[in-house]
């Protein structure tokens, strides 16, 4: 039933993305409706129990299947391995409803330009849009490609220019009352469910139906004292979960609605800058953002100024986040591809705080609405919670499996007690009691009363700690936990580094290393001037504030911050902006120290910052810090030691945090904002390493012993070198002594040779390289030897990780799950890496 397909009747909603959906059409039939009443009222009211069991029966009973563009009610099945079924009915909106433009035409400017998904849903020429809510996301029905579309965000086609183009000036009041209308309100609105809707969807649980149904046998037997245990072990349990998710509503309604009603600085394209209210923000209106502290209410593209984000709300991180405006590229590519590895540089998230906006020389910060409501990033998290995705934990699935096995038991023995009693001619009535009491015996009507109560009891300890759930029933399966992933900095290791020396180098090579515990002050020059300069650090009320690590950085030189006044200038240009100063002699540097003019933020993908700088009175430079394998790869090859490697090696293994520093001279007369990343960040001059000391926090070692004793795998995910986080994982006790390390470096595919992987042994450099025919890993003898198992421990970084994921499948679990696997120091994102270890069992 389902399966036939009428032409254009299934398509594929959010196509590639995580919650992609199948949506099949169809047309509500009179008769068919007519017969599903009937049969409800017949049934006593089991029908409309099933269907609410079953939403895939509901639309199969009472419509018939069609178009897509032609229904009138969608059925949505998820495409993961849940296959979870819902229906939605389609919906219109007209936009005679509109009062600014009450001669709306077909042929009206507005809306015949077809390049935008907005006016590609108005049907023309009544005027009307259908869409469907799913999730709380909208989604509008687009006449030109004939399928449903994601509305309430700017388009991803949108190239940077086309941004600044179209949306830097504004959108018209009539252009913001039509989007209005069509992508609705921007709020993230949360109701607070009633009571009686949270008991009504509590009881229809099909285990509380066959309670009720277990008890009314029970009664009409005369067995009213365990039948009152169960009622009362029921309601208790009903009105336990009833309360708590009431709890949870009215604390996330309350979270959320503070946001929904900021009023916020427009500017429209006719009337100018005026203030409105959040809820009325629209894609592609035009913020404009003061010095003051401001909620953000929409996720928002920076394109003018930049701004300084608390992303606390979002991330948990306290550390300020520096924002750069999006250039204004002459590319027709998407303005996400031009930004390089991170754009989220560029976005200033809703239910993020902007605690500074600077503009850049007399103008004001401005950003153009990205997303709004649901579609934010805060609306992410919080449909995240109120959707939360299905469990399909190994220990649930038995759980089903043996209840399945149960009803098959109950079923068999409900036969036999049939055929007993109706051969030994007990009346009717008797025989389908006692065969119905079979099923009741089978079935443990308390099972879920007593889950219930342990979830809420387990829940309330948790709380006490300091724990909160937001999906209860996931508390029962946290007992099949077999793997714990950790972060080093901050994690394992303390938030903070110290910073232990710098190693400076010239023509000659490495020069001897200067060490802080020494007491003596960092000599000045352009190392010293690199490390003041090259951060995102700001001065927040006569406080600097940033990353600890930066921040670690700048006091080691002994230098000061200051912001410029308005009579501040440089090569004629006013800047408002962060100046650096030193307290002593200077050297090469001089003594009015240096304005940072322009920062390309710090990106995990991309390991490294870059500042351009000015020396007051003196030359423009480009300071740049990061990984020193990436920083090396930019500068000029003479400029870097040739003991580089060996240098490095000789900190990481120790454990150290190595950073490496360059610089090179700019042309004084250009503009900062015309310089492109890829210009700046070429031809380095190799100014030295910068030595950072990773100290373990007390807690660790007791930790991971404790999970180690209880048979709990634990794996190492950081952004570090890597033989830093191996040096990190022996001191921690995650691999211990003894026990070896595999450092797996795999190799994309380049021209005629295929994907290959090579095995070293870190301890013994051994070289084994493996091509794509020929990956076993032969380590059974030596472990073998040693008597034991778990001897060996599996070291790569992110792109090994792909290449590996994606050429040589088959070794993954051996790499994450075999029996010879301690730990793992993977340089990949957490969720990925995490996700990919649930797929193969973890």
């Amino acid at each position: 039933m389902g399966d036939h397909l009428e032409t254009g009747q299934h398509a594929l909603l959010n196509e590639g993305d995580e919650n992609e959906m199948e949506i099949f059409g169809y047309r509500t039939q009179g008769c068919r409706k007519a017969l599903c009443l009937i049969g409800s009222i017949f049934s006593l009211g089991i029908l409309p129990l099933v269907f609410h069991w079953r939403p895939a029966w509901h639309v199969w009973a009472n419509c018939v299947p069609c178009s897509l563009q032609d229904a009138d009610i969608v059925l949505l099945k998820t495409t993961d391995e849940f296959k979870v079924y819902s229906w939605k009915k389609v919906m219109w909106i007209s936009l005679s409803a509109l009062s600014r433009t009450p001669g709306l035409t077909p042929d009206h400017p507005l809306i015949t330009d077809e390049e935008y998904i907005i006016n590609r849903a108005i049907r023309k020429p009544d005027l009307k849009v259908r869409y469907i809510k799913v999730q709380k996301i909208r989604y509008v029905w687009n006449n030109l490609e004939g399928r449903f579309q994601k509305i309430g965000s700017l388009e991803d086609w949108l190239s940077s220019a086309k941004i600044h183009q179209k949306f830097g000036l504004g959108l018209t009041s009539e252009e913001q009352e039509i989007r209005r209308l069509i992508c609705g309100p921007n709020a993230i609105d949360v109701e607070i469910t009633p009571i009686w809707k949270l008991l009504i969807k509590e009881v229809l649980n099909p285990f509380y139906i066959f309670q009720l149904f277990s008890v009314c046998l029970w009664f009409s037997e005369d067995y009213k004292e365990y039948a009152l245990a169960i009622i009362l072990m029921s309601v208790t349990s009903i009105a336990l979960t009833v309360y708590d998710l009431r709890q949870q509503s009215v604390k996330l309604h309350h979270l959320v609605e503070s946001h929904n009603s900021i009023i916020v600085s427009v500017f429209e394209r006719k009337a100018g800058a005026q203030d409105l209210e959040s809820r009325l923000l629209v894609p592609g209106d035009l913020l404009i953002l003061t010095g003051s502290r401001v909620q953000m209410p929409c996720d928002a593209i920076l394109i003018d100024g930049s701004c300084v984000v608390d992303e606390g709300m979002l991330t948990g991180e306290s550390i300020p986040v520096t924002k750069t405006p999006l250039s204004q590229m002459a590319s027709s590519a998407p303005w996400k591809m031009q930004t390089e590895a991170d754009p989220r540089r560029h976005i200033l998230f809703c239910g993020t705080e902007v605690i500074q906006a600077r503009a850049a020389g007399s103008g004001t910060v401005r950003a153009v609405v990205l997303q709004t409501g649901f579609n934010t990033a805060k609306g992410d998290l919080v449909r995240s919670i109120l959707y939360p995705k299905p469990m399909n934990f190994k220990l649930y699935r038995d759980a089903i499996r043996f209840l399945l096995c149960l009803v098959g038991t109950a079923t068999i023995g409900m036969i036999y007690t049939l055929c007993v009693y109706v051969l030994s001619g007990e009346p009717p009535e008797e025989v389908v009691r006692k065969a119905l009491d079979v099923i009741t015996i089978a079935v443990p009507p308390a099972l879920p009363a007593a889950l219930t109560t342990g979830i809420i009891y387990a829940q309330r300890r948790l709380k006490k700690k300091g724990i909160f759930c937001i999906s209860p029933q996931r508390i029962n399966v946290c007992g099949q936990l077999n793997l714990v992933c950790f972060d080093k900095t901050g994690t394992l290791t303390r938030g903070g580094l110290d910073p232990w020396g710098v190693v400076p180098c010239d023509q000659n090579g490495f020069k001897t290393v200067h060490s802080f515990a020494s007491g003596k002050a960092l000599p000045q020059g352009l190392l010293c001037a690199a490390m003041a300069s090259c951060h995102s650090l700001i001065l927040l009320d006569g406080t600097i504030q940033g990353d600890p690590l930066d921040l670690k950085m700048f006091e080691a030189t002994k230098w000061v911050m200051t912001i410029s006044g308005d009579d501040f200038h440089i090569k004629g240009m006013l800047a408002h902006t962060t100046v650096v100063k030193p307290t002593g002699t200077v050297g090469q540097v001089p003594a009015e120290g240096l304005a940072i003019l322009h920062q390309f933020p710090f990106s995990s993908a991309l390991q490294r910052m870059t500042v351009i700088v000015q020396e007051v009175g003196g030359d423009r430079l480009a300071f740049m810090k990061g990984a020193p394998e990436r920083v090396a790869s930019f500068c000029q090859p003479d400029t870097v030691p040739s003991s580089f490697i060996s240098e490095l090696q000789t900190y990481t293994t120790q454990g150290f945090r190595v950073i490496a520093l360059a610089y090179k001279k700019l042309e004084s007369d250009c503009p900062t904002t015309a310089l492109m990343r890829e210009k700046v960040e070429s031809d380095l001059i190799f100014l030295g390493l910068l030595i950072l000391e990773n100290r373990l926090k007390e807690e660790t070692k007791p930790v991971l012993e404790e999970l180690i004793s209880a048979r709990i795998r634990t794996v190492m995910i950081t952004g570090d070198n890597l033989q830093t986080a191996i040096t990190v994982a022996r001191k921690s006790g995650m691999v211990s002594e003894g026990q070896k390390v595999i450092l797996v470096e795999a190799n994309e595919a380049t021209g005629s040779s295929s994907a290959s992987i090579s095995w070293e042994l870190v301890e013994e450099k051994k070289h084994i390289p493996f091509g794509n025919q020929d990956n076993y890993i032969n380590i059974t003898e030596e472990a073998s030897d040693n008597g034991r198992e778990g001897t060996y421990h599996f070291a790569l970084s992110g792109k090994s990780f792909n290449v590996i994921s994606q050429h040589f499948s088959s070794l993954l679990p051996k790499v994450t799950g075999n029996n010879f696997l301690g730990s793992s120091c993977v340089l990949i994102p957490l969720l990925q890496f995490s996700m990919k270890l649930n797929c193969i069992g973890h």
